[in-house]
């Protein structure tokens, strides 16, 4: 449903702007300005974001960001976000497919769970498939679904997921998670009692504790993620300093997404702090991959 949802809006888009142009092509600068903006307007929202973490995040403890760092993550988002939801998520969404057949797996090798965010789909850990998938590691990557339905709708997809992982393996898979993703893994843990089903779990810009942008959303899931909010404070309940050890938390103060920058950790968690970087580039930043596919081959 959502890559059908985004090969509309890519195609959308390209057709506009191909017909905008072709319209005005009499008048070439009028012609070329409509076309950009058509397909460059996202970056004016996204710098919107980045305006509004600056100044939401004055009263936060991680050190706030420098607007010439504000800009360098935003520029890494503009040139990040196509590739993602104009590209991978909505055409290559099955490009890397799950790998689970014991005999294509290293003796002893965990498995990993993928849990993608809000409006996004398995496209977008293509980059980690291809790696997993080159170091003979079994994974699988959810589709969650509906899009804009509840989280607690997306945990039978998780049991599935880690079941069929777990049985390829052997042993208890890691859960990497972007985004609402990791408010998705805390429901499953929550729901089927899966601590002792799963050896680690790391999220990436995950608002654990809701986000300043939440107020703007409107679906059930949208609305689960604001800052203050009743599902949020019975997830947290559930949560504990002896569960959340088992966390690594991924984290930045130029996270355009989720806002106030310390909502993205977790108390007796390892929070580790990226300077710098925007929401989705953050999934991809060098270290944040490296650390934590270094830690699944030595786990």
């Amino acid at each position: 449903m959502l890559a059908r949802i985004q090969q509309s809006i890519t195609l959308g888009l390209l057709g506009l702007a191909v017909g905008w142009l072709a319209w005005f092509v009499d008048t070439p600068v009028l012609a070329w300005v409509g076309c950009l903006t058509l397909l460059l307007g996202y970056a004016v929202v996204l710098a919107f974001e980045f305006v509004a973490l600056r100044f939401v995040n004055l009263g936060d403890p991680v050190p706030r960001p420098g607007w010439g760092q504000l800009f360098k993550a935003w520029v890494g988002e503009v040139v990040t976000a196509p590739r993602v939801f104009a590209w991978r998520q909505p055409f290559r969404a099955d490009a890397v497919p799950d790998l689970l057949d014991p005999a294509a797996c290293a003796p002893g090798a965990r498995g990993v769970v993928l849990i993608h965010g809000f409006f996004c789909n398995r496209g977008l850990w293509t980059p980690w498939l291809r790696w997993l998938a080159s170091h003979d590691h079994a994974f699988v990557a959810v589709n969650l679904e509906p899009v804009f339905g509840s989280i607690d709708d997306y945990v039978p997809i998780i049991e599935e997921a880690v079941a069929r992982v777990t049985r390829a393996t052997g042993q208890p898979p890691v859960l990497v998670c972007h985004s609402m993703g990791g408010l998705a893994a805390r429901a499953w843990l929550r729901d089927m009692n899966g601590a002792g089903r799963v050896h680690h779990v790391i999220t990436i810009g995950t608002p654990h504790r809701g986000t300043w942008l939440g107020r703007f959303g409107h679906g059930r899931n949208g609305q689960q993620m604001r800052l203050v909010n009743p599902w949020l404070d019975a997830l947290g309940e559930h949560g504990s300093a002896g569960l959340h050890a088992r966390f690594t938390c991924w984290y930045s103060n130029c996270d355009n997404i989720v806002f106030p920058t310390s909502t993205a950790t977790l108390p007796g968690a390892d929070n580790r702090l990226v300077p710098g970087v925007a929401h989705v580039q953050l999934a991809f930043h060098g270290e944040v991959m490296r650390a934590s596919l270094a830690k699944i081959s030595a786990l």
